[in-house]
């Protein structure tokens, strides 16, 4: 039995309506994107500037600049070997090739700087540079590297050369991981987005309250309330 119909039935509206909203929303009403979809890739873009570390790597890697290295890498497969291959062999790096084993030997300064262009290519979105270097699409590359620095960032700790491993371990993840998702996605300041932003966020709480609110007009209308 309803105790107050009044205030159940506005709950229920504002349910109904919830869902409503929910269904355009999920609908593709933006240049063929649902809200989500927008709202992802709205905020893709004014987070790609905050992200953009390769600068200060390629500072930090210029300690190396002589150092002279040997790396045996284990790749999943033949194919992946090549690979590895074509990526260190374009750093002045000497690579022998054996099944899925290979073997890197050149100066390491050498390799990073290389393998940060490659990164800030992608992360500027200039993938024509990368096919043209390798052959291959863009976010293969930064996938290949990103393999290949993990295996070996394992190498270098397997000889003890642990601040060699280190600096790998930061072009990985503070060059290549960021220019790999980024890869394709224009750079905006938030400044000139930030009225879509607080619109954004606004609409978020309210939305939020409003499928609570719902709910509790419904229960309350329905009878329930919580005791103490």
């Amino acid at each position: 039995m309803i105790a107050n119909k009044k205030e159940f039935g506005g709950g229920l509206l504002l349910f109904i309506a919830f869902w409503v909203v929910f269904v355009i929303g999920m609908s593709p009403i933006l240049n063929g994107k649902n809200i989500l979809d927008y709202m992802d890739n709205l905020y893709n873009t004014i987070s790609k500037k905050s992200s953009y570390y390769i600068p200060g790597v390629q500072k930090e890697a210029q300690q190396y600049k002589g150092q002279m290295v040997t790396l045996n890498l284990k790749s999943s497969t033949p194919e992946q070997a090549e690979r590895y291959g074509k990526l260190f062999t374009a750093g002045n790096a000497q690579v022998t090739i054996d099944g899925v084993n290979v073997k890197v030997e050149g100066g390491l300064g050498m390799m990073l700087d290389n393998m940060l262009v490659d990164a800030d290519l992608a992360f500027a979105n200039n993938g024509d540079a990368i096919t043209a270097k390798y052959g291959m699409e863009p976010k293969r590359v930064m996938y290949a590297w990103w393999n290949a620095l993990k295996a070996a960032e394992k190498d270098f700790n397997k000889q003890k050369m642990f601040k060699e491993a280190k600096i790998i371990n930061k072009v990985q993840t503070r060059g290549i991981e960021p220019a790999y998702n980024y890869y394709g996605i224009p750079a905006e300041s938030i400044k000139d987005k930030l009225g879509i932003v607080v619109v954004s966020l606004v609409g978020y709480v309210i939305y939020t309250l409003w499928f609570g609110f719902s709910i509790l007009f419904m229960f309350e209308g329905w009878g329930l309330k919580l005791e103490h």
